[in-house]
């Protein structure tokens, strides 16, 4: 037979592990959860990350507000007075807007049939290049501005600022937010003044070389990058890309074909 003692002896013995196995599920509960509910959240995608930011209360946008955008500092296009109005708020280093952009289909092919063009076998539509054509039409307004939504994109912004001094935004936006150029910002520039040159060859053939050069080394746009960023969150633009059709908000790279019901 067990004697008293023994059986006391095989309690205290089952008591001690049940209460460390139940230290252990917290401590593991503790960790799961921490990470969870962290105040970012990546998901790889590809060779990139996405990162997301806890959503916030939405505002209202009115007409005016997006009219006050097309001023001389902000890169736009068309009459403010058009019947629609275009915002983005955008990162040339950001694999979503290369998406919206529509000039980097070996990256949108790579993500699947989400993101493949129209172009290209797919059912995606770039709403950068539906917007462009509106305005090219002389039916649509459009601002650009920056929002810091993948973190290399500093450098080729102010490239896009210098550019459009010189009437070539265009040109040089489209060789940026090709594959080349994604490659490029990514894992070449990644903000580094050192390699300035880089991106000068790079656009060389699309722009004034020289003019570029200085415009870059002397940071002319610098401030302008900081000014849109806080633009970007008065218009609550959370992530890249962000649009504004009219006034009504797309957070997202959207295909066309779910933006265009917000035009009037």
């Amino acid at each position: 037979m067990t004697s008293d003692n023994q059986i006391g002896t095989l309690a205290k013995s089952v008591q001690t592990l049940t209460f460390l196995v139940v230290l252990l599920i917290i401590a593991v509960g503790f960790m799961f959860v921490k990470d969870y509910t962290g105040s970012t959240s990546e998901k790889t995608l590809g060779e990139t990350t996405a990162v997301t930011t806890t959503p916030v209360p939405a505002v209202t946008i009115n007409r005016k507000q997006i009219q006050a955008l097309f001023n001389k500092k902000q890169i736009h296009f068309g009459d403010k007075n058009s019947k629609n109005l275009f915002v983005e708020f955008s990162d040339p280093s950001c694999p979503y807007c290369h998406f919206a952009a529509g000039m980097n289909p070996e990256l949108s092919r790579s993500q699947g049939a989400q993101f493949t063009l129209e172009s290209d076998g797919g059912s995606y539509l770039p709403p950068v290049v539906k917007m462009k054509e509106l305005v090219d039409q002389g039916k649509a307004g459009f601002v650009w501005i920056y929002q810091n939504g993948h973190g290399n994109g500093e450098l080729s912004t102010q490239a896009l600022y210098c550019a459009h001094e010189k009437g070539d935004f265009w040109a040089v936006h489209d060789l940026l937010m090709s594959n080349a150029g994604y490659t490029l910002i990514n894992e070449s520039l990644q903000n580094d003044k050192a390699n300035i040159g880089q991106l000068v060859d790079f656009l060389a053939s699309v722009t004034d070389a020289e003019a570029l050069r200085s415009c870059l080394e002397k940071d002319k746009y610098a401030k302008q990058l900081q000014e849109d960023m806080q633009l970007a969150q008065t218009f609550q633009a959370q992530g890249t890309p962000n649009f504004y059709v009219n006034t009504q908000n797309f957070a997202g790279a959207y295909s066309w074909a779910d933006m265009q019901s917000a035009l009037r």
